[in-house]
This record gives C-alpha cells, sequence and structure tokens, in this order.
C-alpha cells in the first residue's frame, strides 16, 4: 500500500504552495478542433473544442509541459486536468463513457511532470492532488425556477460519478484528491461519500482536501452556507485539508479563509483569484499585487497550503513560493 505520510509531515514543518490557473494557459495555445479531437475522437460525432480535460489524452505533451511551468517556479503540488471530468459534466460532449480514461491519463501525465522535477530537486518532492470539480448539475437547488422542487440528479447517481473519477485519479497516481470549488454542499459530501467508500474498498489512505468557493459578498456558497457552516457539514470526512477557493481574490477571501482557520482542525488552504475580474471578465492582478495580499494572511498564521486560481500564472505562483518561504505554517488544533 501507497505511503501518504511524507505530505502530511511536511505540510506540518512548511508552507506548501498549490499550482495556479489551468485553463487560461491551455487558451494560449490556441489548440485547434483536431487537437481536441486527436486520433482517438476523431470521428466523434460533437465537437469537442473547449472541453479541456480531454487534452490529456490527446495533447499530454501540452499538458504536461504546464505541469513543468508551475514545478518549475516552485509548486510543491500540482492539480491534474480533471475539473469536469466525471462522467456526468461529460455527458455535454457525449463522453461519459471515456471518464475514467481521462481521469487515469490525467494523473498519469501530472504524475510524470511531478517526478521528474522531483528527481531534480529530491530534497523538494512534489506532489499531484487528484481535482474533482463540482459538475455541472446540483443536488440541493432546482434548475427550474417554475419547479423548486425538481433536481436534475440524485445524491447516488453523484456518487457515483465521482468514485469512477477517483478511482480513474488513484490508479493514474494521484497522491491526494481535492473535492474542489464546492458551491454546493450535498454534491461534496456525494463526493466524500464517494472517496471514502473507495478507500475503505482498496485498503487505501490516500489523503482528501477540500475547497469550497464563497461565490460573493454575501460570505455564502451557492447553496447558501457560512464559512463554518460549509466547514461542519463535511468536517466528518477525515480531511487532511478544509480551504476556499476561486470566485474572489485574497483580499475579498481573507475574512472567511480566517474564520476556517479558527474552527478547523486540519490544515487549510487557500487558493484565491487573480483579484476580481475587469468588465471584459480578465484578471489585471500582477503577481506582486497578488502576493502582497496572499503574504498579509500567510504572515497571520490563516495557511498550510496557498496557491492561485482563475487568472493566476506560473508568474504568481512563483512570487507566492518566495513569500511562503518566510513564514511557517499554521499550527493544527486537535
Amino acid at each position: 500500500m501507497k505511503d501518504y505520510s511524507h505530505i502530511h509531515t511536511l505540510a506540518q514543518n512548511r508552507i506548501l504552495v498549490l499550482d495556479g490557473a489551468m485553463g487560461s494557459l491551455i487558451q494560449t495555445y490556441q489548440l485547434k478542433e483536431d487537437d481536441f479531437r486527436g486520433e482517438q475522437f476523431k470521428d466523434h460525432p460533437q465537437a469537442l473544442q473547449g472541453n479541456n480535460d480531454i487534452l490529456s489524452i490527446t495533447r499530454p505533451d501540452v499538458i504536461k509541459e504546464i505541469h513543468l511551468r508551475y514545478l518549475d517556479v516552485g509548486a510543491d503540488i500540482i492539480e491534474t486536468n480533471t475539473f469536469s471530468s466525471t462522467s456526468i459534466a461529460q455527458e455535454d460532449y457525449a463522453l461519459q463513457d471515456a471518464a475514467y480514461e481521462m481521469n487515469f491519463a490525467s494523473a498519469k501525465v501530472a504524475r510524470e511532470a511531478a517526478d521528474e522535477v522531483s528527481q531534480k530537486t529530491p530534497e523538494k518532492p512534489r506532489f499531484v492532488a487528484g481535482a474533482l470539480g463540482p459538475t455541472n448539475k446540483t443536488a440541493s437547488l432546482s434548475p427550474d425556477v417554475n419547479d423548486p422542487g425538481y433536481r436534475a440528479i440524485t445524491f447516488n447517481e453523484l456518487k457515483e460519478a465521482y468514485q469512477e473519477q477517483a478511482r480513474g485519479l488513484i490508479d493514474g497516481g494521484a497522491d491526494l484528491l481535492l473535492i474542489e470549488t464546492v458551491f454546493d454542499t450535498l454534491n461534496a459530501k456525494a463526493a466524500i461519500f464517494a472517496v471514502n467508500e473507495l478507500k475503505e474498498e482498496t485498503q487505501s489512505d490516500i489523503p482528501l482536501m477540500i475547497s469550497g468557493t464563497i461565490t460573493d459578498a454575501s460570505g455564502r456558497t451557492l447553496s447558501g452556507q457560512t464559512t463554518e457552516a460549509f466547514w461542519n457539514s463535511v468536517s466528518h470526512g477525515n480531511l487532511f485539508s478544509i480551504g476556499l477557493n476561486c470566485a474572489l481574490g485574497a483580499k475579498e477571501l481573507r475574512p472567511y479563509i480566517s474564520t476556517l482557520s479558527h474552527v478547523a482542525n486540519c490544515f487549510v488552504s487557500a487558493y484565491p483569484n487573480a483579484g476580481l475580474p475587469n468588465e471584459f471578465g480578465e484578471y489585471d492582478q500582477t503577481p506582486e499585487e497578488m502576493a502582497d495580499q496572499v503574504e498579509e494572511f500567510i504572515k497571520s498564521g490563516f495557511i498550510n497550503i496557498i496557491g492561485g486560481c482563475c487568472g493566476t500564472t506560473p508568474e504568481h505562483i512563483k512570487e507566492i513560493v518566495r513569500r511562503a518561504e518566510s513564514y511557517k505554517p499554521r499550527t493544527v488544533k486537535n
């Protein structure tokens, strides 16, 4: 059985740094429909451009290069390219049957990149977090304003999809599993149940990270929970870490990270956006500006794991790495 104890020890002794955005870097390659199709999906009946997760199969060279760019600037943990790799989300592209393969391929290419860099810097081992995104269906809210009791998905359907995804990520070589950008805690509960059931079945002790998203200045998730309520809802999951990501920049995220740091009895993570988007939906915050804001709550002792979400680049992560090295991680309360 794989030993996961090393990352626990590292997180106790120093702040670990997650990578940054994947999608915005993929856009810089200006890939075409043929890149998304590759040979395997060249006759697929639907357009695939924009389905970034499939690139782990059809253009693994691009995905590996992006991973290496983050690793080369000092990221300790890279996330797999699997934000939408559940069978549920892939229904939009009629690729639900490829979900396991997508997760396996994504974990495999991230594993290769992490191992290459770890061999060069054995004193600074690198890790792969298998990313489980929120899916495009929610168990708590109705998609039909005229029928508030309607649900487009069941808890069990979510559980089965997440378990397939987690299995592919573990088989591909992930060191952690990260249930991320949680806007509906019931979806997250299905993912936690799926992962813990799989861990029991496979006798695995892979660490589980959870990261929610505060959707606006109300300080609540989309399904209506405060930060503390979110923690109380998922704390049963035997978590490696709890955190917040996306939706807000570091400045706006600070009070909610402060709350988590005071209530959580596991490691705390944060990977905010590079500020708030401008009127064109773009992120203007420079690496120095973002790092200044991130450093403030690192300095306050709120954080064990720090990184970036939308709008962040290797340059942002490089500056965050530099700042994080100067501080000790948050002390975990038992």
